[in-house]
């Protein structure tokens, strides 16, 4: 009894905040999300709309970062459009895997997805992956808002500079991720048909040029890597979030269903708009009137070069374009949101809609000091970010896959055979899923949960032979000199293996499954 008024605390808390306060109970009354982190019981688990996870993962990444990210494959690692191309659409259908599978938990647990890494890292050991996914956050909001902001500034004419830009973009965010959850997906199954119509448009007026111009030399096998890994940061980051959105829907929904909406929610936009933004700056050497808006305003001018055959009408265009990385910035924002709270748990009692407007604080003057210097940040924010994202992985994997359903089976093995009625037997009373052996009343209650030290002594060791592999501008690994950067790959596999013995050798001296 008392480890259940303890583990729901944190939810009572915060809705007596919000009912003893007269502004936060208006805004609770105008459909505004309070809940925090706080586990979502399965009386509340009642949405049913579940193709509007396609829609949600498909507005975040049908945007101009992802064309960016396309065309770092000509323009940073002198790719051409076939190498490129095959680079997006394999390590795309790669890396929207975990992403897809972790979303799948949400339904199941109610947990997001930091407090379900706490039955890995441990209560204060997931403090440090927490961290880390923040500041990945964060750099994906600033990335965004750069490029928003430049690409909104590029058809003013000069009347409104990239500050002006990014302060629109990022307000307008902060809006949708305020509201929180329901007004938040109503928008994302909107936001995508504006843009899909602006590239239709762009590519009906560029397709004609957008030849494979030869790179001026051959693509080598460390080049080819060096942007898979960067295509790899861009995609498996998600894997940290992705039940953040996933937690209202139904215990009784399929996997397989909510697994398939975010996979191809995710895939589509991001190979289509990635290929697409390879082709127009690998084709930009031989259009001279593209290369000049691309070395003037990077993506966002290159974009509305593209569009400038349709004068007016192309503005309005870019304008749309431009204001496409909100949906991505606004559901970034929510989960920051989220995260605030794992880091620091006594804020829990803070409405989640609070932190919304800190993180828009921080995000708005970096933006703009950054935003002179974009493909450099770009390149090396996503060529790191994808090392710790894989360790990460790699541990929640392992701990479900191998622990948590090795848990399940003695729990079957020795427990008293019993005959139910089909007619009156519940879906958690004949569950057999590893989902079964988490005991989601823990999530706040450190004694009952890992201790972390087996994940985070895995994920640290792995960068022992991450860091040979690694191949960033600042520095190339002897291994890597060889072979590309293969450091994400690495960290995958070697936190993994590490894992596995050290977790073991925790459950065997008594700190065991919960």
């Amino acid at each position: 009894m008392d480890l259940e008024k303890r583990s729901v605390g944190g939810g009572d808390l915060e809705s007596e905040l919000g009912s003893s306060n007269v502004f936060a109970k208006t805004l609770l009354s105008w459909g505004v999300e309070g809940r925090g982190i706080s586990p979502v019981p399965i009386s509340e688990r009642t949405d049913t709309q579940y193709y509007k996870l396609f829609f949600l993962w498909f507005t975040m990444n049908f945007n101009i970062l992802s064309f960016s990210a396309g065309t770092l494959g000509p323009v940073a690692f002198g790719l051409g459009i076939r190498e490129s191309c095959l680079v997006i659409l394999f390590f795309n259908l790669l890396c929207c895997l975990p992403p897809a599978y972790f979303a799948t938990w949400g339904p199941k647990l109610g947990l997001r997805q930091m407090v379900q890494a706490r039955f890995s890292f441990g209560y204060y050991g997931v403090i440090l992956p927490c961290v880390l996914n923040m500041i990945g956050m964060f750099g994906f909001c600033i990335l965004n808002a750069i490029l928003g902001g430049q690409t909104l500034a590029s058809v003013a004419d000069g009347n409104l500079t990239w500050t002006a830009g990014i302060v629109i973009v990022v307000v307008i965010s902060l809006a949708l991720s305020f509201c929180g959850y329901s007004i938040l997906t109503w928008y994302e199954r909107l936001a995508w048909f504006p843009v899909l119509v602006v590239y239709l448009v762009t590519l009906g007026l560029g397709g004609k040029n957008l030849n494979d111009v030869p790179p001026s030399e051959p693509a080598d096998a460390a080049s080819i890597l060096s942007f898979a890994s960067t295509i790899a940061g861009f995609v498996i980051t998600y894997s940290p979030l992705a039940s953040d959105f996933t937690i209202y829907f139904s215990p009784n929904v399929s996997s397989i269903k909510i697994f398939l909406y975010t996979y191809f929610g995710l895939l589509i936009p991001i190979t289509s708009v990635q290929c697409f933004g390879a082709a127009a700056a690998a084709a930009s050497a031989a259009v001279p009137t593209w290369a000049q808006a691309y070395d003037n305003s990077n993506v966002g001018g290159l974009l509305a070069a593209m569009l400038s055959p349709v004068g007016n009408f192309g503005k309005f265009l870019t304008v749309l374009l431009s204001l496409s990385v909100a949906g991505n910035i606004a559901a970034t924002f929510y989960s920051i949101s989220l995260n605030v709270q794992v880091f620091i748990p006594a804020l829990i009692v803070v409405p989640r809609y609070v932190f919304s407007i800190t993180t828009t604080a921080i995000v708005l003057p970096i933006a703009i000091v950054g935003s002179h210097k974009f493909y450099d940040t770009l390149t090396n924010f996503l060529g790191l970010i994808g090392y710790w994202c894989s360790a990460f992985i790699a541990v929640i994997l392992f701990e479900h896959l191998v622990f948590r359903r090795k848990k399940q089976s003695q729990t079957e093995d020795t427990s008293t055979t019993t005959t139910t009625s089909p007619s009156t037997s519940s879906p958690h009373s004949t569950s057999t899923s590893a989902f079964d052996s988490y005991r989601v009343e823990a999530w706040n209650v450190p004694h009952l949960l890992p201790s972390g030290i087996p994940a985070i002594t895995a994920g640290v060791a792995s960068f022992g032979l991450v860091v040979p592999c690694m191949s960033q501008i600042w520095f190339t690994g002897p291994i890597a000199e060889r072979t590309g950067d293969i450091g994400f790959e690495m960290a995958f596999v070697v936190t993994g293996l590490l894992y596995v013995p050290f977790r073991a050798l925790e459950i065997r001296i008594g700190r065991g499954v919960k």
